[in-house]
């Protein structure tokens, strides 16, 4: 297959929106979660220290890239009891878990990390012993939290890995967020996903651009999703920013199986998820990408009762498949 079609970006949300009339819509904008937000709302008043406030709470529960966070004192062993964002990532993490057959699995952090893909960078392939060792501590299903809230994990080895989950759950929080202060007119982007409500500036609804590659380094406009009244969200995953190569040139992506141990080979190169939260898209997104084949993705979009949109690669081009849009 021709390299060119999976080292470009293959999905991206772009927001379109326009001049107020009527409404006082703000714009929040900065970086968080190593991406960049944008945030749409209509407001009496600005609430741009209530949002930074949320993105800081959210990313001290669920990065594993800060030291200090709930999530990585859980990984560590110095934190045995589950906060209430710890919680709720970790019943849906398991939900989409269970009606994947189990190839989302966000315990496959240090599989993550064994492969480069993680907060411990590598340039040597691992070896099958060392993938076999790991392995044995990753599964969410033997893993749970218990009614008095203490969490059990499989093993003392065992990591959790929210990545696929917390940019989608974190625009959830700022979204409810943004209804605790009475908005009902809103738009929250972070890194690319989106969840909107109500109208657009533009007294419509949202618009979403949703754009693929073609052959090459080009770009396609697959079509553009209205977001609207009701409360909806998009969200994508690939493995066009994250891949490594082999001694023989083969491309493997960031996606890693949990029965395998190894990088996902497969004909799924993204996948476009809409549902009405976006922790729950996020989380189906990345199944649909660790299902690696589309009708398995397909199947795991069908149970998970949302609409999805599979980039496919066929030979040198790509395809694409529909489910519900």
């Amino acid at each position: 297959m021709n390299k060119n079609l999976v080292i470009v970006p293959l999905i991206s949300a772009l927001i379109l929106t326009f001049a107020s009339c009527g409404k006082t819509f703000f714009t929040s904008d900065g970086e968080t979660w190593g991406t960049s937000y944008h945030i749409v709302y209509a407001s009496e008043r600005a609430l741009d220290s209530e949002i930074a406030e949320e993105l800081r709470r959210i990313d001290s529960e669920l990065s594993m890239f800060n030291p200090a966070s709930t999530v990585s004192a859980v990984n560590s062993g110095e934190l045995t009891e589950a906060t209430e964002d710890f919680a709720a990532v970790f019943t849906l993490a398991k939900r989409v878990a269970e009606l994947s057959g189990g190839v989302y699995d966000p315990t496959v952090a240090p599989l993550t990390d064994l492969w480069g893909f993680g907060r411990k960078g590598g340039e040597e392939l691992p070896a099958d012993s060392a993938v076999a060792r790991v392995l044995a501590s990753v599964g969410i299903a033997e893993c749970s939290i218990d009614s008095a809230g203490v969490i059990h994990k499989k093993s003392r080895a065992t990591e959790f890995d929210f990545s696929s989950i917390a940019k989608g759950y974190g625009i959830d929080c700022i979204a409810s967020l943004l209804e605790r202060h009475g908005v009902t007119d809103y738009m929250v982007e972070i890194g690319g996903e989106v969840t909107a409500r109500g109208e657009s500036p533009r007294k419509g609804p949202w618009r979403i651009q949703i754009d693929s590659p073609a052959s090459g380094s080009g770009h396609e406009r697959l079509g553009v999703l209205e977001l609207g009244p009701d409360r909806m969200s998009v969200a994508s995953s690939g493995n066009y920013r994250r891949f490594r190569t082999d001694s023989s040139g083969n491309i493997m992506g960031h996606t890693i199986s949990p029965l395998t141990g190894r990088p996902v080979a497969g004909r799924v190169l993204a996948a476009t998820v809409r549902a009405a939260d976006c922790a729950y898209a996020d989380a189906v997104a990345t199944a649909c990408m660790a299902a690696a084949d589309p009708d398995s993705a397909g199947v795991v979009l069908r149970r998970a009762d949302v609409a999805g949109m599979l980039v496919v690669a066929e030979g040198d081009s790509l395809a694409l498949r529909y489910f519900g849009f």
